[in-house]
């Protein structure tokens, strides 16, 4: 096969009109980074559900029919890249697509959306959260947020948590499941100008640390356009820990170049000031490494 050949990633998002997240963000992210994106959407909204009122189109149906059609199409992709899932139906119907086209080199990225500040989402249940903690054992990589982690652990949510306990936590969850974890959106004690990404290579048992300033301002996306960069970079064949150094300092030129203007930031991280960036050569210098 030639070397040449562009990537591809089936892209498992909703897709929003208005607001950069999802696949508004999915798309522009790997196609800078020259992956050919193959999206199948979950559900079609107006704009996102964090506006005050939107419109809402399940495409659970629709999913079923695509990932039958492709099989018949005898389609093959490098990557399988899951975000935002609405039900158990969806988690199940994707669950059945990487069985299907998974192979020795296709890559399995699962952001396991399911809360944040230490509660769940207001759609979602137990039954879910139990649908998603079996769901991730089928990822080479997963990319809770802190709350995250702790609704995959079965565990009550705590915020502050000291290095041992967070690369116990890491190891927990990546037993019998998924190689890599990369947690997101880790308070720094005693900090609250700065944040933190962990991370730990079960099959290499090897953690990291990535630290950065905090802003004081939510832009909704920032998540998927995280996980995107992380599935753009490792496809490009980048180490796990340069993946996440690129991930860090993108979402920090994306908040920086957004934070100052006047702007509704429900919009998002204005990815078109930044997207350039993704072409650059990465010098890595946010994160720290630790081996046991």
């Amino acid at each position: 096969m030639s070397e040449n050949r562009v990537k591809n990633v089936a892209a498992v998002h909703d897709l929003c009109g208005v607001g950069r997240v999802s696949l508004t963000a999915v798309i522009p992210i790997l196609s800078s980074m020259g992956i050919h994106v193959c999206p199948l959407p979950t559900a079609v909204l107006s704009n996102h559900t964090q506006y005050p009122e939107f419109t809402f189109l399940d495409l659970t149906g629709e999913m079923r029919k695509t990932v039958d059609l492709w099989k018949k199409m005898n389609l093959s992709f490098d990557a399988v890249y899951s975000g935002y899932l609405g039900s158990p139906d969806q988690v199940q119907i994707v669950s059945e697509l990487i069985d299907h086209f998974r192979s020795d080199n296709c890559l399995v990225v699962i952001d396991p959306v399911l809360g944040d500040n230490g509660h769940l989402y207001t759609n979602f249940d137990e039954q879910m959260v139990r649908k998603v903690q079996s769901f991730i054992h089928q990822a080479d990589v997963i990319t809770p947020n802190l709350t995250e982690l702790f609704y995959l652990l079965g565990r009550p949510y705590k915020e502050e948590n000291s290095e041992q306990e967070l690369q116990a936590y890491m190891r927990q969850v990546t037993e019998n499941g998924p190689r890599a974890v990369i947690v997101t959106s880790v308070p720094v004690p005693g900090d609250g100008n700065k944040t933190s990404v962990y991370a730990y290579d079960r099959v290499e048992n090897r953690y990291w640390k990535a630290v950065c300033p905090y802003y004081p301002a939510h832009f909704p996306g920032t998540g998927d356009s995280f996980t995107s960069v992380i599935t753009g970079s490792l496809l490009q064949g980048d180490s796990l820990p340069i993946a996440i150094d690129r991930a860090t300092q993108f979402i920090l030129q994306g908040i920086r170049a957004t934070f100052e203007c006047d702007y509704n930031s429900l919009e998002g991280v204005q990815l078109e000031k930044v997207l350039h960036f993704l072409n650059d050569a990465v010098e890595p210098n946010t994160f720290e490494m630790e081996k046991l």
